[in-house]
């Protein structure tokens, strides 16, 4: 079992989006994440293909890219162009998701599938044998450094329950939002193995020891069934 914890982008100083890519990959970071807002989908707007671009110049790590948009069919190509490793889409998309998920794998990414807090689980078990990740979000996404909803635990846990019915124990499940030491322990109990952190790690002094610290704490609670 490996626990993965990947520092996001969107936490760091905007003007220094290099430093900060290069500051995760020396901090023993397992990938970076980089969210994608269209200002429709969620209400913010962050990076585009260009940002990706420069972190694939800058980092070896994977860059695991989460797009919070309402037709992420239109843009998956260019980002996937631009270096991304692995591209994450909503269930709640305005799109054929399946077609989308697809398209992703066949352009040589991997694909992903994401759920808002106010959907059901019960929504992406159909296209859990299409995807290599699935993230559910802890937090209604837009905006860093909200605080952590753990009624999303049974999701999570439900989830991974569907996983391994399905004979997926191998697909990480990831979460975002909130995450912190404790946060993380509790969503490790629930079957998460990935965990996105970025006000978190960012804000840290440290972020080498914190990256250590939230792997070590997901390590001891971490329960696959």
């Amino acid at each position: 079992m490996k626990i993965k914890i990947l520092p996001s982008l969107l936490a760091a100083d905007p003007g220094y989006l290099a430093d900060a890519a290069r500051k995760a990959q020396s901090s023993g970071a397992d990938a970076l994440h980089l969210d994608i807002m269209d200002g429709h989908f969620v209400p913010n707007i962050s990076m585009g293909p260009a940002v990706v671009e420069m972190a694939r110049r800058e980092v070896d790590i994977p860059l695991n890219v989460h797009l919070m948009l309402s037709r992420p069919d239109l843009y998956v190509k260019p980002f996937i162009e631009a270096g991304a490793d692995t591209v994450l889409i909503h269930i709640e998309a305005e799109c054929d998701v399946l077609a989308c998920l697809r398209r992703i794998r066949a352009l040589g990414a991997k694909p992903g599938i994401t759920m808002n807090p106010d959907s059901e689980a019960a929504l992406l078990f159909p296209v859990l044998s299409e995807v290599d990740e699935v993230l559910v979000m802890t937090v209604r996404p837009g905006y860093g450094g909200q605080r952590f909803m753990d009624m999303m635990l049974p999701s999570i846990r439900r989830v991974r329950n569907e996983a391994n019915r399905q004979g997926l124990a191998d697909l990480t499940l990831m979460v975002d939002g909130g995450i912190n030491p404790e946060t993380s322990a509790l969503c490790a109990q629930h079957g998460a193995d990935a965990f996105v952190a970025g006000t978190f790690l960012y804000r840290s002094p440290d972020m080498a020891s914190e990256i250590r610290n939230l792997r070590c704490h997901a390590e001891q609670s971490f329960a696959r069934n």
